[in-house]
């Protein structure tokens, strides 16, 4: 039997999560609607929209007509019905939103990570500070916390909860969850910030409601969540958008990862400051230890109209529009969402220039259809996604025995076109 089969209860956890995420997205609504959004039975939602009113998370909140019918009974989120912590773990920082069941999110912390603090006993360490400081502000109570997702730069695997390679500071098959399990007593779920940050616009971003997107981190690394037919696509080992290591110069810069070339060495912030460097070495745009900074000044001089500002941001954007139509080319995506801070903060004028740089190396087709755009979501969008596989975890965990930490989903649901009634219920693949 293949390692990706699902089993009926992964299938059960994969509706019922659909379900709750339709409802977070828009409430109130009635079960008709939840059927037709997610293509399950009018059967199956009901059965589903059961276990969760059974759970607190989701509350009846009346009835609206129905034209000839009966009226149809609504549900909503239950804000209050728990709380759920989202972790952002980047190379100069580390993030944490507390949100409520509605996404809203109630509380945030911030620890700033030194250069050369990168050992995973440092990191642990600013994790559980900032879940503790949230917790504080929010008043949460301890049980209404459903769980802790933390995303994490490099290869994770979500069933054992390791880093398995995080290139930046040169991790190797680090087991960070059981690391955090010592000083965090809530579920944690681990999984890279490529998959959070594409969640995170496939539920409230620039993504929802398209099929196939692909959403580009900007930061210290870089990378490509994926999108696919609406679902978030893993890969076979959980490794799916590490597009920051793809070559796009044949015996470049060296990268991290010990290839040269990469994507990441011209676009990441280390590589926005080494094209600054390389352009002005004594411009006074440039920090050389303070990545933050350098991004920050260069961002004020674009609008400034600084011709070296506007020269590295040119130049860097030639660079990400290159491999951004690499990605239109052979992914075909209905939109490209920039997001993550580097994007935050050189905005609209950066996006601009990758567009014609895109234009420019895109095949006219695939170009055509698809949009690129700067990520809108106001809150940190790794939190939000994070928070989302916490929220996963709590769905599948239900039923559990207490302190059996709940498996990730694997695969994508064979979909069967003959056969009994409930092995034809169209079953799609979610983040």
């Amino acid at each position: 039997m293949s390692s990706v089969k699902r089993t009926s209860r992964d299938i059960r956890t994969a509706n019922r999560y659909e379900v709750l995420r339709q409802i977070i997205a828009k409430s109130p609504t009635s079960r008709q609607e939840l059927a037709a959004a997610t293509g399950l039975s009018l059967a199956t939602v009901a059965t589903l929209v059961g276990e969760l009113l059974d759970l607190r998370m989701i509350t009846e909140v009346g009835f609206e007509d129905s034209a000839g019918g009966r009226p149809r009974g609504l549900v909503a989120v239950n804000a209050s019905g728990g709380a759920l912590i989202g972790v952002d773990i980047a190379e100069t920082y580390v993030h944490v939103e507390l949100f409520d069941l509605a996404l809203n999110v109630l509380a945030r912390a911030e620890e700033n990570v030194r250069p050369g603090e990168s050992l995973p006993e440092q990191m642990v360490g600013h994790v559980a500070a900032a879940v503790g400081s949230v917790v504080a502000q929010a008043g949460t109570e301890g049980a209404r916390v459903l769980g802790v997702g933390v995303s994490v730069p490099g290869q994770v695997d979500r069933a054992t909860g390791i880093s398995e390679y995080a290139p930046n500071w040169d991790w190797h098959d680090v087991p960070l969850l059981d690391l955090l399990t010592e000083h965090i007593a809530y579920p944690l779920y681990l999984d890279n910030p490529l998959r959070a940050v594409a969640v995170a616009e496939l539920w409230f971003g620039a993504a929802r409601g398209r099929g196939d997107a692909a959403v580009i981190t900007l930061g210290t690394g870089v990378g490509a969540g994926l999108v696919l037919d609406g679902g978030l696509h893993r890969g076979v080992s959980n490794s799916a958008g590490e597009w920051g290591h793809t070559t796009i110069v044949l015996d470049g810069r060296l990268c991290h990862c010990g290839n040269h070339g990469c994507v990441e060495t011209y676009v990441g912030a280390p590589g926005i400051m080494l094209n600054l460097r390389e352009l002005s070495p004594r411009s006074t745009l440039l920090h050389p230890e303070d990545q933050t900074a350098t991004i920050a000044a260069l961002a004020r001089g674009v609008a400034r109209h600084d011709p070296v500002a506007v020269k590295v941001v040119r130049d860097t954007a030639r660079y990400l529009g290159a491999g951004i139509a690499d990605l239109v080319n052979l992914f075909n995506p209905e939109v490209v969402v920039l997001s993550s801070w580097v994007a935050a903060a050189l905005g609209e004028p950066l996006v601009a220039e990758v567009r014609e740089a895109v234009a420019r190396h895109a095949l006219p087709r695939p170009m055509a259809a698809t949009e690129i755009v700067l990520s809108q979501i106001p809150s940190d969008p790794a939190c939000l996604g994070a928070a989302t596989f916490a929220l996963e975890g709590a769905l599948q965990s239900v039923g559990q025995k207490p302190g059996t930490r709940a498996a990730p989903v694997r695969g994508r649901p064979a979909v069967r076109r003959r056969g009994r009634p409930e092995e034809r219920e169209r079953l799609r693949e979610h983040p």
